[in-house]
């Protein structure tokens, strides 16, 4: 593992706020690998109106968009649709990043064809999981993918 490895964190912001406790530990976890450049996103005060920014929405996706391109690897929470995460996981299979998109059978949801579909199991893996594997799934992709 590179000493200044970057990740990218993707999770549901104006989608949807339900699992930001999810996000917050999977953060709290890819803190040990590095650092994340989208914190953000586990902000318990962080609504589903978004960011307040004076710049607007282009200010976001630009800063957002940079964040990604420096980015080493992205891990994305996908159980809750999201166009904004689809949308940087799409730009990031076009940067050629490495991908792991972790999803929550449990929440009685399907996962977009669009996202599973991408999975080709080394760059993009989407990986069905339960809150108590967050620790050992994050340490086995890190320990197996050397970023």
């Amino acid at each position: 593992m590179a000493q200044a490895q970057k990740i990218y964190f993707c999770g549901s912001i104006r989608g949807g706020r339900d699992d930001v406790h999810v996000y917050q530990r999977i953060v709290h976890v890819l803190r040990t690998y590095g650092t994340v450049l989208t914190e953000h996103v586990t902000d318990g005060q962080l609504t589903d109106t978004g960011e307040v920014s004076e710049s607007g929405d282009k200010q976001i996706h630009d800063r957002d968009l940079d964040w990604l391109r420096q980015s080493h690897v992205v891990v994305a929470e996908v159980t809750q649709p999201s166009l904004g995460v689809g949308y940087e996981l799409g730009r990031a299979k076009d940067l050629n990043k490495p991908v792991l998109c972790l999803f929550r059978p449990e929440s009685g949801r399907r996962l977009s064809a669009m996202i599973r579909g991408a999975a080709d199991g080394q760059r993009f893996v989407v990986l069905d999981y339960t809150q108590d594997q967050v620790e050992s799934i994050l340490n086995q992709y890190f320990s197996q993918n050397k970023i």
